[in-house]
């Protein structure tokens, strides 16, 4: 069951899990792929605290889409994977201090975030929603007046909804991650909360009783692998590695493991 216990064990777990990867002595120096496999491994920064997409398992090791699509660039490249938790907020400053070589962890392509990284083309397909029990009476943006509206900092959703939050009289509140949203939610210490289109589901399993349903999608997004400007090499090499395993069937194998879904057709660019 989903419980308050459970939740807060897998935030505390993931806690632990980025401040040991924030004590890892090896900054990531790799610029090409050559400089990579001569290293020996791929740092990868990946979210653990975000249902399907990246969660800590019984393990202690991350586990979800993108710890999985992750393990496949390592398996490609053929040097095990060093993973690094981010957040929303952290995801681009780690990658231009060069922390990471490169972060896979529900980075939404926009062109505005397009300015400081790079994006490969798309590896998923997701939504950035507003998820509450279905007692919740939500239907438009403007249906969220006075409501006390959770999202992840620097989330789409936190991106989307701060600019009209004034003008509307949302209260937005802001996490730190999306395990510690979801368990304000559950808790009741907010009346919706911001998250990808199919974690409704995973909460009803866990937690049943509550109907939760998406209240409503803000955007479509498609999620890429980030990476430095200027990384030509890397940006081919994943390019062609996301070619690779959406038409060998690898893709398709972690959609339906964790999306419970088919890959579905995905833009390139």
């Amino acid at each position: 069951m989903f419980s308050p216990a459970c939740v807060l064990r897998t935030f505390a777990a993931a806690i632990l899990f980025s401040f040991m990867a924030v004590q890892a002595p090896t900054p990531a120096a790799g610029q090409t792929i050559d400089d990579i496999i001569k290293r020996g491994k791929v740092i990868i920064g990946v979210n653990t605290t975000t249902p399907i997409f990246g969660l800590m398992g019984k393990d202690g090791q991350p586990e979800g889409y993108d710890p999985d699509v992750a393990r496949l660039v390592g398996k490609y490249l053929g040097v095990p994977v060093e993973f690094v938790s981010v957040t929303g907020v952290n995801r681009i400053p780690y990658l231009l201090t060069s922390r990471v070589d490169m972060v896979i962890a529900l980075f939404g392509i926009t062109a505005e975030r397009a300015l400081q990284i790079w994006f490969s083309m798309p590896y998923a397909t997701e939504a950035a929603t507003l998820v509450a029990p279905a007692s919740r009476a939500v239907k438009t943006v403007d249906d969220l007046k006075g409501l006390r509206v959770g999202v992840p900092r620097g989330a789409m959703q936190d991106l989307i909804l701060t600019p009209v939050a004034g003008a509307k009289a949302i209260n937005v509140m802001r996490f730190d991650d999306e395990a510690t949203a979801l368990q304000a939610m559950i808790s009741g210490q907010i009346d919706l909360v911001g998250t990808g289109l199919l974690v409704n589901r995973t909460l009803n399993r866990n937690d049943p009783g509550k109907n939760y349903e998406v209240k409503l999608v803000l955007r479509e997004l498609h999620f890429g692998i980030g990476m430095r400007r200027g990384q030509t090499d890397l940006l081919q090499w994943l390019n062609t590695f996301i070619y690779t395993i959406k038409n060998n069937g690898e893709l398709e194998a972690i959609s339906r493991k964790w999306r419970e879904l088919p890959l579905g057709e995905l833009p390139v660019f």
